[in-house]
């Protein structure tokens, strides 16, 4: 037993499924489709104390099979599907990845139901807003006056400062004002039902929200970008070694004679 009073072993590190996603890809003389994740994604759980698990878009887990994972971080990448918030798709909007769409909305459909702790980034926050019934911009350059929020250079990101909203779960880990790394050119139109704004970029774009109550965070930038600044994750696996250690205590209390 250790200092907590639990009888969890000390090895074992909350275990964060993080859905990945299929392309082209070429190694050695193999040129197949893949499973994807920048490895920065891995990096961060992993030096934050976690054991990251890949999650293939296949078909979608089940309720029990996602209530096993204690953590749930929904990745960036590309745009959704405009059919889940209703629109059309606008010229500039990406070709939907229906198989991902369907795989991540039941996912994080799951693990909120199961009250798994969940950290969604970029597109992982945009797939939350349509789950709860919110709307996107599908081209931020659309809307005049905005800071851009994404490089004009393959690969890179911009730099954005972010205002946290005082008493919400991101301000207290990310502190009142950060500056973050963002590329995106899709954002937050409508808020969805049960969704609280945690923060907003100095042009007003939404960059953070989460649910009532901070099982859920989600963030418009890339925080997996800055290694160097493990808050988000951190705070994620501490979130979900505290539900580990609480269904363990429950299930030796269950099996005790």
């Amino acid at each position: 037993m250790d200092s907590n009073g639990s009888d969890l072993p000390t090895h074992r590190r909350p275990l964060i499924g993080l859905p990945t996603y299929y392309g082209r890809g070429q190694f050695g003389v193999w040129d197949r489709d893949a499973a994807f994740l920048p490895s920065v994604y891995i990096t961060a759980v992993t030096r934050a104390g976690g054991r990251a698990v890949l999650l293939p878009p296949e078909q979608p887990w089940s309720a029990g099979e996602v209530a096993d994972l204690d953590g749930v971080i929904l990745t960036g990448g590309d745009d959704v599907d405009p059919s889940l918030h209703g629109a059309e798709p606008h010229a500039r909007t990406q070709a939907p990845n229906t198989r991902r769409d369907r795989f991540e909305t039941a996912l994080y459909r799951h693990a909120s139901a199961a009250g798994v702790p969940i950290l969604a980034i970029c597109r992982g926050a945009q797939i939350v807003n349509t789950v709860h019934g919110g709307t996107l911009h599908q081209h931020l350059p659309d809307l005049a006056g905005l800071d851009p929020h994404e490089s004009e250079i393959k690969d890179e990101f911009a730099e954005v400062v972010v205002t946290a909203v005082a008493g919400t779960a991101a301000a207290r880990i990310i502190g009142a004002e950060t500056t973050v790394r963002c590329h995106h050119h899709q954002s937050l139109d409508r808020l969805g039902d049960g969704l609280v704004l945690s923060a907003r970029a100095s042009d007003g774009t939404v960059e953070a929200f989460e649910s009532v109550d901070a099982a859920m965070l989600a963030v418009q930038w890339h925080p997996e970008e800055t290694l160097d600044d493990l808050r988000l994750f951190t705070d994620l696996v501490g979130r979900a070694e505290q539900r580990l250690r609480a269904r363990s205590t429950a299930t030796n209390e269950e099996t005790r004679p």
